[in-house]
This record gives structure tokens, C-alpha cells and sequence, in this order.
């Protein structure tokens, strides 16, 4: 009983059982695939929201069997991951080297507030209710929409803020520098 326990087949857990070019091109096509479809139907709003993380792991679930069939070795499943790790990689390499490559790999930003005004076509467009735009503006210590200059949806699902000068701790700083005058 105890030699079963401590038993491992060395021969079995390194031998492909199937093509290891067919796991990196099915590895391949499915990136891809998830790619495309991520980079143009979700949309990116800073935080991952619980049904966000539901998405992505059933992606994940879903994916497994289109890349990798039913592998059993070692190898097989390092050569799956290799073939992720080597599309991510070069994913970002041509995005940073290639300007054409890095507007279609990484949207534009969007703005979602210009001078104090909702553009509710583009919040619309991201799925953003103007509740949680709003919610955002005051995790950012924002509770009126007229202080913002700009806020963009960036092409990393990041929201960046801008106040405007007149708004803010740095604004209180200068009207009380120059009541001191």
C-alpha cells in the first residue's frame, strides 16, 4: 500500500500522449479567439467586479478543452503554457514597437467627462451608468461633476481624472496663499 502512495511513473508524466505542435497551435487559436473577443465586446472600467471574475473563469473552464484537448503530461501542459506566456509577450512587445499594432492591440481613450459634462454616448457605449460614474468621481474624493476637467476610460480599463485648477486641495492651497498677501 505505501509504495502505491509514493509511486510515481516518470515515463508517463513526461511523455506527450498527443502532438505537442497541435497544443501550441490550439493554444494559439485560442488566444487569439478570447483576444479579439475581449479586446472588442468587454468593456474595461477600472475594477473587476464580481461578475467580471465569474467571466473570466469561465472563459478559462471553457477554454481549457479547445486548447489543450485532454493532455496528461507535463510537457503538454507546459507547452500550452509557453504558448500563452509567448503571445502575451509579443502581444505587448509589437504593441509597444509597432504604432499600428498598438492601436489595434490597446483602445484609445475615452472620454467620459469633459468640463464637468457627462458624455453619456461614450458611457453609454462602455456599459458605465452614470451612477457608477459618480461613484468613481467620489472614491477619487470627487462629489461634484463641475470639478472635472477630464475622465477617461484608458485603453487599460483604467479611469484617469483630471480636476480642473479652480477645484481641489491644490486650489484651496493658492486662495489661501493669496488671502495670507
Amino acid at each position: 500500500m505505501e509504495h502505491i502512495l509514493f509511486s510515481v511513473d516518470w515515463q508517463t508524466m513526461w511523455k506527450p500522449s498527443s502532438s505537442v505542435l497541435e497544443i501550441i497551435i490550439r493554444g494559439s487559436i485560442t488566444y487569439w479567439v478570447i483576444f479579439l473577443l475581449l479586446r472588442f465586446f468587454r468593456r474595461g472600467a477600472g475594477q473587476l467586479g464580481v461578475n467580471d471574475v465569474l467571466f473570466i473563469i469561465l472563459v478559462a473552464d471553457a477554454a481549457q478543452n479547445s486548447m489543450a484537448g485532454e493532455y496528461k503530461s507535463v510537457t503538454e501542459g507546459i507547452a500550452l503554457i509557453a504558448t500563452l506566456v509567448f503571445w502575451d509577450f509579443t502581444i505587448n512587445w509589437l504593441g509597444y514597437h509597432s504604432i499600428a499594432f498598438g492601436k489595434f492591440a490597446q483602445p484609445k481613450p475615452l472620454s467620459l467627462i469633459k468640463n464637468g459634462e457627462l458624455q453619456k454616448k461614450n458611457l453609454q457605449s462602455q456599459l458605465i451608468t452614470e451612477d457608477e460614474m459618480f461613484g468613481i468621481l467620489r472614491e477619487q474624493g470627487i462629489d461634484d461633476i463641475s470639478q472635472v476637467k477630464s475622465c477617461c476610460l484608458e485603453g487599460s480599463g483604467n479611469i484617469s481624472i483630471i480636476q480642473k485648477l479652480d477645484a481641489g486641495p491644490l486650489s484651496q492651497k493658492k486662495q489661501s496663499e493669496n488671502s495670507v498677501v
